[in-house]
């Protein structure tokens, strides 16, 4: 019996013996465990603090390259304001440019064809017609009536009156016109010499005609308008009557001219206009009073 239980507890020592061991290996080697496990944890951190430190630092980068690219991109902003500032001056410069261009250079000028009534205040006499100094005849006097045509050029001065009057054009006119009144039957110098004692039976047809020089100033009002009226004050005019005078003498009688009328500019620089002027040549040259008007229409071509 005690031998049995002697066994009995050697047993059982043994089997504490064995239990202590295999606990004290298991803790030695969770220790172990443990420790590698930390060791691997603590890599792991340094390594996401290295690649958040690389990010911080790639973030930065990008921070300062993206306000280096707005500090570009502001002096380009400044770069592109300056250059506009300055095609806007260098337009505005174009503008005054053209507009003293077509003050000053740029000026309209005109060629003009004219034709309508005459009219003489008086009818016409002289050597061949109704004649005081031979008497004998038809002394069949001239018409005061007739007809007219003509042309002339207009030179344009300024669209300003020279800065005094906007929107005021001064042209400076050169114009001729031929008028024609109509026939007359001639006094005994107007037949054939052979003929001279039967001039009343057998008078021979003179025509009455007159041509006409003149230049003056014409003023025409609402520059840039279809509709332009204008007017002369004054102008110089040179009357050459046909037939002769009393004197025998195809005088150049000089005198003024006033006129005024308006045109339209129908298509392009094509304008039909209407004018009246008066030629006034103050009293007779060699007994012949040309003093008259004309009136009619014109066709204006402008260059």
């Amino acid at each position: 019996m005690k031998q049995f239980r002697h066994k009995t507890g050697v047993t059982s020592l043994a089997v504490s013996s064995f239990i202590i061991a295999l606990a004290t290996t298991g803790s030695t080697q969770a220790l172990a465990h443990d420790r590698t496990s930390t060791g691997a944890l603590e890599q792991q951190i340094k390594q996401l603090e290295s690649q958040l430190k690389a990010i911080r630092d790639e973030l930065n980068q990008v921070k300062s390259k993206a306000a280096q690219d707005e500090q570009e991109i502001k002096k380009v902003k400044e770069e592109i304001v300056l250059e506009d500032q300055e095609i806007k001056k260098v337009e505005e410069k174009v503008v005054e440019l053209e507009e003293f261009e077509h003050k000053h250079h740029n000026i309209s000028h005109r060629l003009f064809f004219r034709g309508g009534y005459a009219h003489n205040l008086q009818e016409r006499n002289g050597a061949s017609l109704q004649s005081n100094v031979v008497p004998i005849g038809a002394q069949d006097a001239g018409g005061n009536d007739g007809w007219y045509v003509g042309a002339g050029f207009d030179f344009s001065l300024t669209k300003d009156v020279w800065g005094f009057l906007p929107n005021t054009e001064i042209f400076a006119e050169l114009m001729f016109e031929y008028k024609r009144f109509g026939h007359s039957q001639g006094n005994a110098l107007a037949n054939a010499p052979s003929q001279l004692a039967g001039g009343a039976f057998n008078p021979r047809s003179v025509t009455i005609s007159q041509f006409t020089l003149s230049a003056a100033p014409k003023i025409k009002f609402m520059e840039g308008s279809n509709f332009r009226p204008w007017i002369i004050p004054a102008g110089l005019s040179m009357h050459v009557v046909s037939p002769a005078t009393e004197s025998v003498t195809y005088v150049a009688n000089p005198g003024i001219m006033f006129g005024a009328g308006a045109d339209y500019r129908i298509w392009k620089n094509f304008y039909l206009g209407v004018d009246a002027r008066y030629h006034e040549v103050f009293g007779k040259f060699d007994g012949v009073n040309i003093s008259g008007l004309t009136a009619g229409g014109y066709l204006g071509i402008g260059f």
